[in-house]
C-alpha cells in the first residue's frame, strides 16, 4: 500500500511539485526570518558574552540594558574587592563617543574632518580584563602605549571605506589623538558602530569627563563559590546590582524584546510564512485528493480499512514535507553562506533550535494539510467507482 501511495502522489507532477513548492517556500521564509531574528536579538548582548574573563557584572540599579549604563564611583570598585567570595574585580568604561578623522585617503572624503560615532571600551590598564581575543593585526601590549586603540574589523571598513588595513592612522576624540596599533575580531554589536578598545586611564582622556566615569565592575568569583550566590552577597555590600554573565545577556534582550517593535515585525513575517505554507500545501493536497477519490473508492471497494488510508495520506504527505523541508532548509543554508562575507550580515547562520522548530512547523503544516484531505475520504462511498 505504501507504494501505491507514493506512486498516487507522483503521478501528477503539477501537484506534487506544488505541494513540495510550498513547504519548501514556508521553510524557507521561517528560516530565515527567525535566524535573523535570533541573531539581531543576541547581537543587542554579544559585548557582553565577548568578556570572557569576568563572570560577574556590579552596575547601577537603574541599568536596563547594556547601553543604557549610570556611572558608578570609584569607591565602588574596592567594595566589590572587599565582599567575601569574590577572587578579584576591575572596572570598565562602556560609552558611545564621537571620533574626528583628521588623516585618510579614501574615496567617500573620510580624514577630512569628517566625525564617526564610536563605541569605546576602557579596559584594566594592569589585567586588561574585556580585551578582545582574536587580533587581526597588532599585539594587545601596543595598548600600553600613549594614545593607542584598538578597533574592530568591521569598525576599520566603516571609518576607512574601500582601504588596506593600516596600522599607525590617527583621529581625535574629545580633541585627543588616538592612534590605532591594532585590529581585532569582535561579535557584531547591535549597531553598525565602530567598536574601539583603550586602556582605562587612556579612555579617561577620550571622553568628556563627568563626576562619575565608571561603567561596570567586573569580577570574578572565587574557584568553588556558586557566582549566584557571590553576586547576592555583593548586592547586599555594595547596594548595587549584580548580574552573573547570562543574567546580564539575558536582561539585556529581554528589554528589546519588550521594549522595542523587533520580535512583532519579524513575528508576522514568520506568521505569514506559516499560513502560505498551510495555504499552499493544504490546497494543493485537497486538490490532489479530490483527482484521486476514485483510486481511493476502488481501495475501500477492496475492503481496505479507513485506518490503512489514512496511513497512506500521511505517508504523502510526510513524503512531501520532509522533502520541501529540505529544500527549503538546503536555500536557508544557502543565503547565510552566501551573505557570510558581507560584514554587517556576518556572523548570521541558523540555530539548531531553529532547525528543530521549523521542522516542527513543517510537521504541523503536513498534518494540517493532510486533514484537509482525509475528511473527504473518510465519508467517501466506495460505490462511487461504479457511478457514471
Amino acid at each position: 500500500m505504501n507504494w501505491v501511495a507514493l506512486k498516487m502522489l507522483t503521478g501528477d507532477r503539477a501537484k506534487y511539485l506544488g505541494i513540495i513548492f510550498g513547504v519548501a517556500f514556508a521553510t524557507l521564509l521561517m528560516t530565515q526570518q527567525i535566524s535573523i531574528f535570533a541573531g539581531i536579538m543576541r547581537r543587542t548582548a554579544s559585548q557582553i558574552l565577548d568578556v570572557r574573563d569576568a563572570d560577574i557584572w556590579v552596575m547601577d540599579r537603574k541599568t536596563r540594558f547594556i547601553d543604557e549604563v549610570p556611572a558608578l564611583p570609584d569607591g565602588d570598585l574596592q567594595r566589590v574587592r572587599g565582599v567575601p567570595g569574590v577572587e578579584w574585580a576591575v572596572k570598565l568604561f562602556k560609552g558611545q563617543v564621537s571620533a574626528k578623522l583628521v588623516e585618510g585617503r579614501s574615496s567617500d572624503g573620510a580624514g577630512n574632518g569628517n566625525f564617526r560615532s564610536v563605541v569605546l571600551f576602557g579596559i584594566d590598564d594592569a589585567t586588561m580584563v574585556g580585551a578582545p581575543y582574536e587580533l587581526i593585526m597588532g599585539s594587545l601590549d601596543d595598548l600600553r602605549q600613549p594614545g593607542a586603540v584598538l578597533i574592530d574589523k568591521a569598525g576599520y571598513e566603516y571609518m576607512w571605506p574601500g582601504e588596506k588595513y593600516e596600522l599607525g592612522r590617527t583621529f581625535e576624540m574629545n580633541d585627543t589623538r588616538a592612534v590605532l596599533v591594532g585590529i581585532c575580531k569582535v561579535s557584531p554589536p547591535f549597531t553598525t558602530l565602530p567598536v574601539l578598545y583603550t586602556r582605562y586611564s587612556q579612555a579617561e582622556q577620550f571622553v568628556p569627563h563627568n563626576r562619575n566615569f565608571m561603567s561596570f565592575v567586573l569580577a570574578k568569583s572565587v574557584p568553588g563559590e556558586n557566582p549566584e550566590e557571590v553576586c547576592q552577597r555583593i548586592e547586599a555590600r555594595t547596594d548595587r546590582l549584580a548580574l552573573t554573565q547570562d543574567q546580564f545577556f539575558w536582561k539585556t534582550i529581554h528589554y528589546f524584546l519588550g521594549s522595542t517593535g523587533i520580535p512583532v515585525n519579524f513575528g508576522i513575517t514568520i506568521t505569514l510564512g506559516f499560513i502560505i505554507g498551510v495555504a499552499i500545501a493544504g490546497q494543493t493536497f485537497y486538490l490532489f485528493t479530490i483527482d484521486n477519490l476514485k483510486q481511493f473508492g476502488s481501495l475501500k471497494a477492496m475492503g481496505v480499512t479507513n485506518a490503512r488510508i489514512i496511513g497512506m495520506i500521511l505517508l504523502q504527505g510526510l513524503t512531501v514535507g520532509l522533502i520541501g523541508y529540505g529544500i527549503g532548509m538546503g536555500l536557508a543554508a544557502s543565503f547565510f553562506e552566501g551573505t557570510s562575507h558581507i560584514t554587517h550580515l556576518a556572523g548570521l547562520c541558523i540555530p539548531v533550535q531553529v532547525f528543530l522548530g521549523v521542522g516542527g512547523a513543517v510537521l504541523l503544516i503536513v498534518v494540517l494539510a493532510s486533514l484537509l484531505s482525509i475528511r473527504k475520504v473518510l465519508i467517501l462511498e466506495p460505490a462511487i467507482v461504479f457511478r457514471g
